[in-house]
């Protein structure tokens, strides 16, 4: 069968789309790759949580999809929106990289070397919350662009270290560039952070089906939960929101923190096991954690979310 992924043009999302393309060619499939730049590749001065949240970097893709220019598209699956558009589908999630999140300096090799009011970058407000409930004394930076600007932006001096999936800098080869990574209970990562996602328009059964190869059963299990609990929770990228899951067996485990970006609050915490055998289980689970996480929030005195949202 004849293929186009629509990606963006960023070296990581090329090469995650190499990366699908690849297998994809095995399977006997003939693909080719349409490239293009969003709106989040576009917005460089501003947050995410400012200009539109994370469905700036896939709103192109789903268009050209839409208008038949590409049949698929595949996406960091902590950049997708919680609730797709109308028509669409996540058709396959993919076997996980590491979800952790790692340190990337040239002069500190772990966050505890960092001298007080080192500067730090990250525009995630999920690391701000968690970095300041681990080192107060730091001073957070935003910090934004590819994996690539983001480095050069590090070796230009302009921060003493930044906070990086370390998931993208092992698709790239540039493992090597990282100082220490956080184990999860000390920096809980991301709702679907390390998988890779394929999203399809959900009446392309007949591409459904020729991805079902490509998919992991554990690792979607894992983000149902986790994707769930962000759902519930707002689905924003204005959300300073962690939720991990782990599988043992058929044993799913699932964790949630919220914090304050300001370092005003505790962190809150939510957790929740069971035994699952599908994705709707997975998601219930998850959205039990957040029920959860609500209440905690209550009962610490923030405010807990109300409205979904797409972003």
């Amino acid at each position: 069968m004849k293929l186009t992924i629509a990606t963006r043009e960023s070296r990581l999302a090329l090469w995650q789309a190499e990366h699908v393309k690849t297998l994809l060619t095995e399977l006997g499939h003939e693909v080719t790759l349409l490239g293009m730049t969003t709106q989040g590749d576009q917005i460089l001065d501003r947050s995410l949580s400012k200009v539109g949240g994370k469905g700036l970097f896939v709103k192109e893709l789903e268009v050209a999809i839409e208008q038949g220019r590409a049949d698929l598209a595949v996406h960091s699956l902590k950049d997708v929106p919680m609730a797709l558009p109308e028509g669409f589908s996540l058709a396959c999630v993919m076997e996980r990289e590491d979800p952790r999140d790692a340190l990337v300096s040239n002069r500190y090799a772990t966050l505890a070397e960092l001298p007080q009011g080192a500067v730090v970058g990250t525009s995630s407000l999920r690391r701000v919350a968690l970095l300041r409930a681990l080192r107060p004394d730091l001073r957070i930076e935003p910090l934004r662009g590819n994996l690539d600007t983001r480095l050069r932006k590090l070796d230009e001096g302009l921060y003493d270290a930044i906070v990086l999936a370390a998931a993208g800098l092992m698709r790239l080869g540039l493992a090597s560039r990282i100082r220490a990574v956080f184990k999860p209970q000390e920096m809980l990562p991301a709702a679907g952070q390390g998988a890779l996602g394929i999203e399809i328009l959900s009446e392309r059964a007949d591409v459904m089906q020729l991805l079902a190869p490509l998919a992991h059963s554990a690792t979607w299990l894992r983000v149902a939960a986790e994707r769930a609990v962000s759902r519930a929770m707002g689905g924003s990228c204005s959300m300073p929101l962690a939720a991990y899951a782990t599988l043992q067996g058929e044993q799913l485990t699932i964790q949630a923190i919220w914090g304050d970006p300001e370092g005003r609050m505790a962190l809150v915490h939510a957790q929740a096991s069971a035994l699952v055998q599908d994705v709707d289980a997975a998601t219930r689970l998850g959205e039990q954690v957040a029920v959860s996480l609500k209440a905690a929030m209550v009962r610490a005195g923030a405010s807990a979310p109300t409205e979904t949202s797409t972003h």
